[in-house]
């Protein structure tokens, strides 16, 4: 209990935090403040707070996740908040931290899980995406953007930011009617069916997921677009030909760091002469880090968030042109927030297809990673990219009206 007591009196300061032990004992920690909260948990056995402390990613995950750990109202979103918001990266970053030999074996550990050649990327896909299809419909949009959505308010649904998410990189790949594009990490097949409807193209759209396989495949065939909006189920290491366009939508943080040259020369080899590349990924906004235990055991195995040196260099090596460049700083937290209440709303149906666990852990999943977007190190990168530097436009103003007129189509 010392070890965790501790912990909690060095990070919180603003907002409070009221913890009631397994003994009985009550304890307070922080100090009430105007538009901070007040969250109060309870550990229900002795050993809880320990374990924690010893690992308080993966420890207060779990602890949550089998009822060791409670919160009243169940607001893990609150706990970690208040958490994050007093110790926000911009001022020093994250105070919770494992022990240090527990963090040096973790650091091993990640170096090898970014391991991810073709027979283990596959495995790891699937160990997230083919979940239950029924899951996915519970707290995604209609088109099933499993991504970053793009906020031009705050306010707007859901489905108009997944909407004008597709309509802003659209407008960046500055399609032609009947170009050939390349979708690599295609999901369940939105993007590649808007991008044809948009633009007239022909899109192959990539996967290594069986279950979004057979869903794309169905979404083509029932909007009768199945002979120019194709699916596959290969590895883009092995995907061979050109490609006038390619998009790559939240696939890339499963790459791994020792697979980034080979990825960007495969890129590089399927572009066309004067073709345009689009990469969406998940980014760090500090220096290169690490996996988080919870993450790689649980939720994304293999999966890596890659600091923006880590992606530019790589890409520089290959000859691409960075183009243009754009950092999403809390679009995502905007998203995740949505995920998150309609989880919660969903929980009964979630709970009857897997079990109270598992929505502790998918709940706990969520709120964590809208913390890391609001408090934490985490942004989204759009960057593009070129072979040639006259294949775009000399000025970026062609984005903003080529968006304008896709924004308007969808009306």
């Amino acid at each position: 209990m010392w070890l965790l007591d501790r912990m909690l009196t060095r990070i919180i300061k603003n907002g409070e935090l009221i913890a009631r032990y397994a003994d009985g004992q009550e304890k307070r920690y922080g100090n009430p403040a105007p538009d901070w909260p007040t969250i109060r948990i309870a550990f229900t056995d002795k050993g809880a707070p320990n374990f924690i402390a010893r690992n308080p990613r993966l420890g207060a995950a779990e602890a949550w996740m089998d009822g060791r750990l409670t919160i009243e109202g169940d607001d893990i979103r609150g706990l970690i908040d208040l958490l994050r918001r007093n110790a926000p990266w911009e001022k020093g970053g994250d105070q919770l931290r494992a022990t240090f030999w527990k963090a040096a074996m973790h650091a091993v550990a990640a170096r090898v899980d970014r391991l991810n050649w073709a027979r283990r990327s596959k495995r790891n896909v699937a160990h997230h995406y083919d979940l239950d299809a029924r899951l996915y419909d519970l707290f995604l949009d209609a088109d099933r953007q499993y991504s970053c959505a793009y906020f031009t308010d705050p306010d707007n649904s859901l489905e108009q930011a997944q909407a004008d998410k597709k309509a802003h990189i659209a407008a960046k790949l500055d399609l032609r009617p009947g170009q050939r594009v390349l979708d690599i990490g295609c999901g369940w097949g939105g993007m590649a069916l808007y991008l044809h409807r948009a633009a007239d193209v022909d899109v192959l759209g990539i996967t290594l997921s069986e279950e979004q396989l057979v869903i794309a495949r169905r979404r083509a065939e029932e909007a009768g677009v199945a002979d120019r909006v194709k699916f596959e189920l290969i590895d883009y290491r092995h995907v061979t030909g050109k490609f006038d366009r390619i998009v790559s939508v939240g696939m890339f943080e499963h790459v791994g760091p020792p697979h980034y040259d080979q990825f960007f020369r495969q890129c590089r080899a399927l572009l066309a002469e004067d073709g345009v590349m689009l990469l969406h990924t998940i980014g760090r906004m500090g220096k290169p880090g690490t996996t988080d235990a919870f993450t790689s055991k649980y939720i994304f195995p293999g999966g890596y968030i890659p600091a923006l040196s880590e992606i530019v260099q790589p890409s520089e090596r290959a000859k691409l042109i960075l183009s243009d460049m754009e950092t999403l700083r809390l679009h995502y937290a905007f998203t995740l927030d949505i995920w998150y209440d309609r989880t919660v709303a969903a929980r009964a149906g979630i709970e009857a297809l897997y079990d109270a666990r598992f929505y502790r852990l998918w709940l706990f999943y969520l709120a964590g990673a809208a913390a890391a977007f609001r408090r934490g190190g985490m942004c989204n990168y759009q960057l593009q990219y070129i072979r040639r530097r006259d294949a775009l436009p000399f000025t970026r103003d062609y984005i903003a009206e080529r968006e304008a007129e896709l924004r308007r189509l969808e009306v």
